[in-house]
Protein backbone atom coordinates (compact mmCIF):
# COMPACT_ATOMS: atom_id res chain seq x y z
CA UNK A 1 0.00 0.00 0.00
CA UNK A 2 2.90 2.69 0.81
CA UNK A 3 4.32 1.78 -2.87
CA UNK A 4 0.99 2.31 -4.47
CA UNK A 5 0.92 5.99 -2.48
CA UNK A 6 4.14 7.00 -3.07
CA UNK A 7 3.33 6.38 -7.14
CA UNK A 8 0.32 7.94 -6.70
CA UNK A 9 1.66 11.00 -4.93
CA UNK A 10 4.22 11.15 -7.74
CA UNK A 11 2.16 10.49 -10.50
CA UNK A 12 -0.97 12.43 -10.42
CA UNK A 13 0.92 16.04 -10.05
CA UNK A 14 2.47 15.27 -13.49
CA UNK A 15 -0.57 13.84 -14.41
CA UNK A 16 -2.48 17.13 -13.60
CA UNK A 17 0.37 19.90 -14.83
CA UNK A 18 0.30 18.05 -18.25
CA UNK A 19 -3.66 18.33 -18.67
CA UNK A 20 -3.71 21.88 -17.01
CA UNK A 21 -1.12 23.08 -19.95
CA UNK A 22 -2.82 21.24 -22.61
CA UNK A 23 -5.96 23.09 -21.58
CA UNK A 24 -4.48 26.29 -21.25
CA UNK A 25 -2.87 26.12 -25.04
CA UNK A 26 -6.44 25.78 -26.00
CA UNK A 27 -7.51 28.43 -24.50
CA UNK A 28 -4.82 30.54 -25.09
CA UNK A 29 -3.36 29.51 -28.82
CA UNK A 30 -5.98 26.74 -29.61
CA UNK A 31 -8.65 28.72 -30.87
CA UNK A 32 -6.34 31.28 -33.34
CA UNK A 33 -5.42 29.54 -36.24
CA UNK A 34 -5.38 32.13 -39.33
CA UNK A 35 -2.02 34.45 -39.86
CA UNK A 36 -2.87 37.72 -39.83
CA UNK A 37 -1.73 40.27 -43.48
CA UNK A 38 -0.84 43.95 -42.06
CA UNK A 39 -0.97 46.74 -43.95
CA UNK A 40 2.10 46.40 -45.57
CA UNK A 41 1.41 43.22 -46.80
CA UNK A 42 3.69 40.91 -44.45
CA UNK A 43 2.32 38.42 -42.28
CA UNK A 44 2.53 37.55 -38.80
CA UNK A 45 0.93 35.09 -36.27
CA UNK A 46 -1.20 33.17 -35.63
CA UNK A 47 -0.65 34.10 -32.02
CA UNK A 48 -0.35 37.83 -30.62
CA UNK A 49 1.52 38.87 -27.92
CA UNK A 50 -0.94 38.82 -25.59
CA UNK A 51 -2.28 35.40 -26.38
CA UNK A 52 1.69 33.88 -25.30
CA UNK A 53 2.00 36.02 -22.50
CA UNK A 54 -1.41 34.72 -21.07
CA UNK A 55 -0.56 31.38 -21.65
CA UNK A 56 3.23 31.90 -19.97
CA UNK A 57 1.56 33.01 -16.67
CA UNK A 58 -1.37 30.66 -16.62
CA UNK A 59 1.68 27.76 -16.82
CA UNK A 60 3.38 30.07 -14.47
CA UNK A 61 1.29 30.07 -11.61
CA UNK A 62 0.64 26.38 -11.98
CA UNK A 63 4.09 25.80 -11.66
CA UNK A 64 4.61 27.79 -8.77
CA UNK A 65 1.61 26.60 -6.71
CA UNK A 66 2.86 22.73 -7.32
CA UNK A 67 6.65 23.67 -6.52
CA UNK A 68 5.58 25.40 -3.30
CA UNK A 69 3.53 22.00 -2.02
CA UNK A 70 6.74 20.02 -2.71
CA UNK A 71 6.03 18.76 -6.51
CA UNK A 72 8.63 20.58 -8.10
CA UNK A 73 9.23 17.75 -10.58
CA UNK A 74 5.99 16.92 -11.52
CA UNK A 75 5.62 20.88 -12.42
CA UNK A 76 8.59 20.29 -14.84
CA UNK A 77 7.58 17.18 -16.35
CA UNK A 78 4.15 17.32 -16.49
CA UNK A 79 4.24 21.54 -17.98
CA UNK A 80 7.18 19.96 -20.46
CA UNK A 81 5.13 16.73 -21.84
CA UNK A 82 1.56 19.16 -21.98
CA UNK A 83 2.76 21.66 -23.77
CA UNK A 84 4.85 19.49 -26.16
CA UNK A 85 1.90 17.26 -26.76
CA UNK A 86 -0.54 20.37 -27.37
CA UNK A 87 1.98 22.08 -30.29
CA UNK A 88 2.46 18.75 -31.39
CA UNK A 89 -1.39 18.14 -31.96
CA UNK A 90 -1.80 21.79 -33.26
CA UNK A 91 0.96 22.12 -35.57
CA UNK A 92 1.06 18.40 -37.08
CA UNK A 93 -0.58 19.78 -40.53
CA UNK A 94 1.93 21.43 -41.57
CA UNK A 95 3.33 19.47 -44.53
CA UNK A 96 7.02 21.05 -44.57
CA UNK A 97 7.27 19.10 -41.44
CA UNK A 98 9.23 22.40 -39.86
CA UNK A 99 6.83 22.38 -37.45
CA UNK A 100 8.88 19.95 -35.47
CA UNK A 101 11.46 22.31 -34.87
CA UNK A 102 8.85 24.38 -33.35
CA UNK A 103 7.47 21.38 -30.84
CA UNK A 104 11.11 21.35 -30.26
CA UNK A 105 11.67 24.32 -29.35
CA UNK A 106 8.37 24.89 -27.37
CA UNK A 107 10.20 21.54 -25.43
CA UNK A 108 13.29 22.81 -24.34
CA UNK A 109 12.00 26.51 -23.64
CA UNK A 110 8.92 24.93 -21.68
CA UNK A 111 11.21 22.30 -19.51
CA UNK A 112 13.91 25.13 -18.87
CA UNK A 113 11.11 27.95 -17.65
CA UNK A 114 9.65 25.74 -15.76
CA UNK A 115 12.88 23.99 -14.38
CA UNK A 116 13.78 27.35 -13.64
CA UNK A 117 11.09 28.85 -11.67
CA UNK A 118 10.35 25.76 -10.13
CA UNK A 119 13.57 25.73 -8.38
CA UNK A 120 13.25 29.33 -7.11
CA UNK A 121 9.89 29.14 -5.68
CA UNK A 122 11.45 25.41 -3.99
CA UNK A 123 14.50 27.63 -2.59
CA UNK A 124 12.23 30.29 -1.86
CA UNK A 125 9.65 27.92 0.16
CA UNK A 126 12.58 26.37 2.16
CA UNK A 127 14.12 28.91 3.20
CA UNK A 128 10.53 30.52 4.35
CA UNK A 129 9.97 27.29 6.23
CA UNK A 130 12.83 27.72 8.04
CA UNK A 131 12.53 31.17 9.07
CA UNK A 132 9.05 30.92 9.94
CA UNK A 133 8.24 27.34 11.57
CA UNK A 134 4.24 26.24 11.03
CA UNK A 135 4.16 25.07 14.52
CA UNK A 136 4.94 26.44 17.65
Amino acid sequence: MGLQRTVFRAVVPALVLAGASVVAWAAWLGWDQDQDVRADGSVSGPYEVWQVAGLVATLLAAVCCAAARGHSAAAVGGTTVGLTLAAYVDWADDASGLFMVGVALVMVGSFVASAVASAVVSALTDTLRHDWPLTR
